[in-house]
């Protein structure tokens, strides 16, 4: 999210000499680092579903990669793990359009998480009586995710607007110093 909101304020408010394009191939190996450790993570859990031998749990993850919203599990493997590998090139990690698009990316991807974290496992619980699919939103939780992001976007909005969004020591390493002559 960090790079998402970064690069439009970058040009925004013209800070290309403060955020420069190494501020920003840092951010994205470290989203390297992030997807590998969430696709590990994945790894591991699957080991560990299958390590177990827990018949309940087996089937959970089985049904998580093959059920109803196995396309939401395929969509949250991707974003979060495979997506973040493009960052190992140099080229991608210095272009602009690519680290915005990989960055929406994997904010897709963490939706997608929570999305079959909560709707996945409610769907299909160890009590076969209260498995159930959940179709689509209703109207309240539309208004519920809308009035999240624009709130969210407001605060942001004003804390740009009223609080500094460089610290001033940062800025302060970035003036050049002049070399005197002896």
């Amino acid at each position: 999210m960090v790079l998402v909101l970064l690069i439009p304020m970058r040009r925004i408010f013209r800070f290309e000499n403060l955020i420069t394009i190494d501020v920003l191939e840092n951010i994205g190996k470290t989203i390297i680092l992030t997807g590998l450790i969430v696709g590990y993570s994945y790894l591991v859990e699957h080991f560990i579903a299958w390590y177990g031998g827990g018949k309940a749990e087996q089937a959970q993850y089985m049904w998580r990669m093959t059920g109803y919203y196995s396309w939401c599990f395929w969509m949250m493997i991707v974003c979060n793990a495979v997506v973040p590998i493009a960052l190992f090139f140099k080229k991608i990690r210095t272009n602009l359009a690519a680290l915005f698009s990989i960055g929406v990316l994997v904010l897709i991807g963490m939706w997608f998480e929570r999305l079959v974290i909560i709707v996945g496992s409610e769907a299909h619980e160890y009590d076969p009586y209260s498995w159930g699919l959940y179709k689509y939103p209703s109207i309240v939780e539309w208004g519920i995710l809308i009035g999240s992001f624009s709130l969210f976007f407001f605060l942001f909005l004003l804390f740009a607007k009223f609080l500094p969004t460089i610290s001033i020591t940062e800025a302060k390493e970035a003036i050049p110093v002049p070399v005197r002559k002896k």
